[in-house]
């Protein structure tokens, strides 16, 4: 089923006037790619070592979230469960964390969760040139890349869930870095790849025939074929992703009308992954605060306590596991999570939505980090009051800080960003 036209597209329709625009982006035709030797894949990598933990769930508060809405004002948060619960009983505030105002450096999106990943600020260009069009592609390692690099953990269990509509953010897996990339691979979970999976299956279960067949078959090598970088375009669908999206869809079958969608989907992509993968590295990429473009600033506001209430789920998911039996792998008392916006948004009460992000204020590069688990601290005053860590630091020091708590460098990050030493007990 093709959902509702996301704001990206309709900005391309308005702007450019062609009916092109308006196409499905799940399923159009991807634009020229330069042209690349495809790179090496290689999945028994010698020298690597088991992991034992600790996991990391990291959450990109994102579609851009501004400090007001968020963790300034205790009485009228709209994350209650991420202030009240995650900072003030348990962890760790860092409230005065920035990206950096250097020339060419975007408040936005896709940017913003490649200064995550990366470790390090970089102006990034669409590979196509198209206007409104951000596919992006990581020049140096992802924080996956260094992970699995020097701990033998699958592909599988090194996940980035995305939403629906940010079909661009599906090139996020890995970088073009020649020492790294596609060997050390993250894999993503999304509506996109359960559609592809479902199309192969169909064509495979012989649902097709004629004319229909080949139409379904030339769309399949189109949805499969966006990544030009990926060699054996056959081994992308792993035996425990295909196991994944089976059971989703013998649960959820294939209409797209029972399961959740929009920010409720990735939870529920979260909390599915962890009972049937057991992810030791999980990126979950919230996007819905983004919706508040349309207009409404209750989109906004809305999205902010739907991302909460998912973060809660998850919290809560990771305190009532058991464990693994045949792995001896655990979540409870074993999992770290990092909270961190993509971007800020503006502050700009003259406009009827305030808080946009597109023009590079102060507010929009105003985010800020939460962090709990077992090795992070719980700073208190005397009365016993949870403390912010109100010391300026900036977002690309996620990078070097996961590597820190999972135990493997980081050495392309940016040096000088350094660590939110601040975290650990």
């Amino acid at each position: 089923m093709t959902g509702p036209m996301d704001r990206r597209k309709f900005l391309q329709s308005t702007a450019l006037g062609v009916a092109a625009a308006g196409a499905s982006l799940s399923f159009s035709e991807p634009p020229a790619a330069p042209q690349a030797a495809a790179l090496p894949w290689e999945d028994d990598l010698p020298g690597r070592r088991p992991y034992a933990g600790p996991n990391v769930i990291l959450i990109r508060f994102g579609g851009g979230v501004r400090r007001q809405e968020t963790i300034l004002d205790p009485a009228r948060t709209y994350c209650p469960f991420v202030y009240h619960e995650l900072f003030q009983k348990r962890g760790v505030l860092l409230n005065n964390v920035g990206i950096e105002p250097l020339p060419n450096i975007v408040t936005s999106h896709g940017q913003g969760t490649l200064y995550i990943l990366t470790g390090r600020y970089d102006r990034y260009e669409d590979i196509t040139g198209r206007p409104f069009s951000d596919r992006f592609e990581p020049k140096v390692p992802t924080l996956f890349e260094y992970f699995r690099r020097v701990y033998d953990v699958p592909t599988h269990q090194t996940l980035i869930v995305n939403g629906e509509d940010r079909i661009n953010e599906e090139f996020y897996t890995f970088s073009n870095n020649h020492q790294y990339g596609i060997r050390y691979r993250s894999t993503v979970l999304s509506l996109y790849r359960f559609k592809t999976f479902l199309l192969r299956e169909q064509i495979a279960g012989g649902e097709f025939a004629g004319r229909e067949l080949q139409e379904k078959q030339k769309q399949l090598e189109v949805m499969e074929n966006r990544d030009y970088r990926v060699e054996n375009r056959v081994r992308v669908a792993t035996p425990e992703m295909d196991a994944f999206w089976r059971k989703w869809r013998g649960f959820y079958g294939d209409s797209g009308l029972v399961n959740a969608r929009g920010d409720r989907l990735l939870t529920t992509l979260a909390l599915w992954a962890m009972r049937e993968m057991r992810p030791r590295l999980m990126m979950i990429n919230y996007q819905d605060p983004d919706y508040v473009h349309w207009g409404n600033r209750n989109f906004y506001t809305r999205a902010i306590a739907v991302i909460d209430d998912g973060i809660r789920q998850i919290c809560e998911a990771v305190q009532a596991d058991n464990g693994d039996p045949a792995s001896g792998h655990t979540y409870r008392d074993n999992t770290v999570f990092l909270i961190v916006p993509d971007c800020g948004r503006d502050n700009n009460r003259c406009m009827a939505v305030p808080f946009q992000h597109h023009f590079n204020t102060r507010s929009a590069h105003e985010v800020f980090v939460l962090a709990g688990g077992p090795g992070i601290a719980h700073p208190r005053d005397t009365a016993g009051r949870a403390l912010a860590v109100d010391h300026v630091r900036t977002q690309c020091s996620v990078a070097a800080t996961v590597g820190r708590i999972m135990g493997f460098p980081t050495p392309q990050v940016d040096g000088g960003a350094g660590l939110f030493e601040e975290i650990f007990a």
